[in-house]
């Protein structure tokens, strides 16, 4: 496989030919770690890779640990997402109905010939939930 390397700035790019079982590995390695090969193939060429220090094996351990408490958590956090969800619905749709029904206040006020008084708690109250 062909790779071309171009600079941020100028116009100097760099041609290098990378056999298809490294591309493979480099590959493998993005997947592994969740990474682009270009973010790869930049560490590799900037030498910018560590040696790890400890054990891996066990930090590899710890991390698939706290993955699973966070899967647990997930869990049990969904259902109130969904709840909390539904009750914002709920509460948009009686905001609407209440803005209805001091428009419709309002205009019976008028045909009565009464003074309508605003109400801005009410109204800054009904824009939040909206």
């Amino acid at each position: 496989m062909r790779l071309k390397i171009k600079p941020e700035r100028g116009l100097g790019k760099i041609e290098v030919e990378i056999d298809e079982d490294l591309w493979r590995r480099i590959r493998g390695l993005g997947e592994r770690y969740g990474v682009s090969e270009g973010h790869i193939l930049r560490i590799i060429l900037t030498g910018e890779f560590r040696i790890p220090e400890g054990n891996v094996e066990k930090l590899e351990n710890e991390v698939k640990e706290l993955e699973k408490k966070v899967y647990e958590l997930e869990k049990k956090w969904a259902p109130l997402r969904y709840k909390a969800y539904g009750v914002r619905e709920d509460n948009k749709i009686l905001a609407i109905k209440l803005s209805g029904l001091l428009a419709e206040n309002t205009q019976l006020k008028r045909f009565l010939r009464k003074k309508a008084k605003p109400n801005f708690e009410l109204r800054k109250l009904i824009e939040y939930y909206l």
